[in-house]
């Protein structure tokens, strides 16, 4: 196995395909000895601490009960329990934090933060997102479709909605490294960043992945093995850009006529929370304002067979693991 022991995970673009591939293979024997009742404390006795900027209910959980299971004591700091930028820098946080913890999550704003914390900490830093990557996610997502489909190469993902921040990113850098298609399936001002798709082309050169983008959604969707959608306004976004997201990527929703023109192989994936119904305070809001019962992708795809979220959202958990268990 390759060496990842002090390596900070805070981007994709960091690793190669195979050290990619055996994280996830890792993750996949943590996952059975969990599921079979092996202890595997292999980190007793260590300590973590979480920093999150923003709140999260999967990262949170995954990265607490992994940790547990590693044998290590988990603290969490939330919004506002360090003073992290604002009477302290990110550098003398990263300092203070390292001298007492054996490795250190970020979950936050931009990425430069989580490099940062990096470049001083002395101890693994994790990205559990910022604005432009989302990494633990996409190894959440590869070992869900390696799990239902036996392998990632060559497997086609359209990624339907607003592709240019960390998930559109994170999944176009994650498909090139695998040698995946990757299909960003959006009107042409939500593609992903030119400057990181030229890099991904680069990689995709390398690998032979193939990176598409297409503004039509019947079309992108065709023989599609995954159809993979996100929230319209992130994290952060203001309240007032919901109205143009909708008017904007409601032709992107994931609907059941979609999933039938990708064929009957396609698996729906989302790294939730999702609006597919008015059950949650946005969704109601959302539905009192505009009048739409969902938004990103309809109930009865969430709902449906072909939907795989609940097993992608458990693995978070076991790929998380296997990245601290592998960079300690």
């Amino acid at each position: 196995m390759s060496n990842f022991k002090n390596r900070n995970f805070l981007k994709l673009l960091d690793f190669t395909p195979a050290e990619i591939q055996e994280l996830l293979d890792l993750s996949a024997e943590l996952k059975a000895q969990k599921k079979a009742g092996i202890p595997h404390r292999m980190h007793e006795g260590k300590n973590i601490v979480l920093l999150f900027e923003k709140d999260s209910t999967r990262t949170r959980c995954a990265f607490e009960v992994a940790g547990a299971d590693l044998g290590m004591s988990v603290t969490y700091l939330g919004p506002s329990g360090s003073q992290m930028g604002k009477k302290e820098t990110i550098k003398d946080t990263a300092r203070v934090l390292g001298r007492m913890y054996d490795g250190i999550e970020y979950r936050g704003f931009a990425q430069e933060i989580v490099e940062e914390l990096g470049k001083y900490a002395g101890v693994p830093v994790w990205n559990g997102l910022t604005n432009e990557f989302h990494p633990t996610q996409i190894l959440a997502d590869f070992l869900t479709i390696q799990e239902h489909f036996g392998e990632l190469k060559g497997k086609k993902l359209v990624y339907c909605g607003d592709a240019r921040f960390n998930m559109g990113d994170s999944l176009m850098v994650g498909c090139a490294k695998m040698g995946m298609h990757f299909v960003a399936c959006a009107p042409e001002k939500y593609f992903p960043n030119a400057d990181l798709i030229a890099t991904c082309q680069a990689i995709a050169a390398e690998t032979g992945a193939t990176l598409e983008f297409n503004t039509d959604p019947v079309e992108a969707v065709k023989g599609a093995h995954v159809i993979y959608t996100d929230v319209w306004v992130s994290m952060g976004e203001p309240d007032n850009v919901w109205e143009s997201r909708i008017a904007e990527l409601t032709p992107y929703r994931v609907t059941s006529q979609m999933m039938a023109n990708a064929g009957p192989q396609c698996r729906f994936m989302h790294c939730l929370p999702a609006f597919h119904d008015v059950n949650t305070t946005i969704g109601m809001d959302i539905y009192k304002k505009f009048g739409v019962e969902c938004m990103e992708v309809t109930d009865e795809v969430f709902e449906s067979e072909a939907s795989i979220v609940f097993d992608e959202a458990e693995n978070r958990m076991h790929t998380i693991k296997a990245v601290m268990a592998a960079t300690l």
